[in-house]
């Protein structure tokens, strides 16, 4: 039997739903959701001292039968550290902090009013392993250290002496190694870490009734706050998409061995953007070339805050229960209040050639709020001919064009096919080339 191996190549299959939620700050109208990445993959993690929580969804497609998941993990896993979770949990930490588009309609300049515009139980794999399987991975150097089988997959947790011996092990198994895969697989062995295998039980998994594959989630202790990616990119069929969760009590996470960004945030953009497919190509477009000008080397940051309040909401907030299942597992709420956790989510695309190291976080105590926010301001057209309305007037051609020319430097589209769709003819109105510093140093 053929299965696929994968390091941390993780799951993003979430429906697009736009609901039209008032916020405090301006309308929200739309969101930027995993859905729109190819090969987007999804981790979670709650973090708090030593102690992680970490969930998987799984980005697989094929025949169930042909799955399988092999991660490093920092200790030995006991049965009761592994779980299954709900993909809907994801889904919903995905549509909660997703970066969102606001819209704002300008007020009537004969009747102006000022407002801030602010952010606002264990049993063995199926039929055992045989002992003669068991002496056959001793030989070579592997231990298996337990078997599970938890919800609808048989889990094993391997240790080994060598890379090659476990490299053998698992294509004697039916694995797909990759070329390549020998020399990280040793860089985690030197670290004496052990080796997460799950496949699915396909009766299981009948008997349970489900179609598609649910999150694994493991729990463990470990000084170490990483996640590791390289195993995942030996197979890897160009650049992936990661979106990593972490929740944590103190503050932002970010990384330590790569750069952390923000995207570039709270811009005004030109409101046909409104439409979700613009929106989306738009998005796509700006993270593209964010990517680009960071050299493909970087973490960025979409979303981070106290997930006590959201402005705007691009989602209802998660309930404690819902926290509590995505392996929150400190209660400071009182009488029902949400635990104090702050919601990080750092989006990354990498390659082999770009991060040739695993992901290692820190939680910080900034507790600064921040989130990937794009604004649509639609003007006035109302018929009151006060001074003020004039002068109004002939600012709106300006604004738009700025926010035509903002848009093709965010994105790298060209400026002669973003006006028209901005309702501004074929073409901008040519501009005066700016004076060079020299210049105006000295200009009277």
């Amino acid at each position: 039997m053929k299965r696929v191996m994968f390091g941390m190549v993780l799951a993003a299959m979430v429906s697009w739903s736009t609901p039209a939620v008032m916020a405090f700050c301006g309308f929200y109208v739309g969101k930027a959701d995993t859905k729109i990445f190819n090969k987007a993959s999804q981790v979670v993690l709650v973090r708090d001292g030593d102690r992680t929580v970490m969930t998987m969804a799984s980005d697989f497609s094929g025949e169930l039968k042909e799955f399988a998941v092999v991660i490093p993990v920092p200790t030995f896993l006991k049965r009761e550290q592994i779980h299954v979770g709900e993909k809907s949990l994801v889904d919903h930490l995905d549509a909660y902090s997703a970066p969102r588009l606001v819209e704002y309609f300008d007020d009537n300049p004969c009747e102006m009013r000022r407002y801030p515009f602010a952010m606002a139980a264990a049993s063995r794999a199926s039929q055992g392993l045989a002992v003669d399987a068991v002496n056959a991975a001793k030989s070579l150097g592997v231990t298996i250290e337990a078997q599970y089988t938890v919800g609808e997959y048989d889990i094993l947790i391997l240790s080994a002496q060598q890379s090659s011996g476990l490299e053998t092990w698992l294509r004697e198994n039916g694995y797909r190694i990759p070329p390549g895969a020998s020399g990280v697989l040793s860089s985690y062995l030197k670290q004496n870490m052990r080796f997460f295998v799950a496949k699915v039980n396909l009766t299981e998994q009948a008997k349970l009734g489900f179609s598609y594959l649910r999150p694994l989630q493991v729990a463990y202790e470990s000084p170490k706050f990483m996640l590791p990616i390289r195993l995942g990119m030996v197979n890897a069929n160009g650049p992936q998409d990661l979106f990593v969760y972490a929740l944590t009590r103190k503050g932002r996470v970010e990384t330590t061995n790569y750069r952390t960004t923000r995207l570039p945030s709270d811009l005004e953009l030109p409101d046909y953007l409104k439409d979700q497919r613009e929106f989306a190509s738009f998005y796509k477009a700006m993270f593209t070339r964010q990517v680009e000008r960071e050299d493909g080397r970087a973490l960025f940051l979409e979303y981070a805050w106290d997930m006590k309040w959201c402005d705007p909401c691009a989602s209802d907030p998660l309930s404690n229960d819902d926290l509590r299942q995505l392996g929150v597992f400190w209660d400071d709420g009182a009488g029902g209040r949400t635990p104090n956790v702050f919601l990080t989510r750092l989006h990354v695309r990498y390659d082999n050639a770009h991060f040739p190291e695993d992901l290692v976080f820190q939680e910080t105590a900034d507790r600064a709020n921040f989130q990937g926010r794009y604004v649509l301001r639609h003007p006035w057209t109302g018929q009151s001919s006060c001074a003020e309305a004039a002068v109004y007037r002939t600012t709106v051609r300006d604004r738009r064009e700025q926010e035509v020319v903002r848009l093709a430097s965010l994105t790298g589209w060209s400026l002669s096919e973003i006006p028209k769709k901005a309702g501004l003819g074929d073409n901008l109105q040519p501009q005066p080339a700016a004076a060079s510093w020299w210049e105006r140093l000295w200009a009277k």
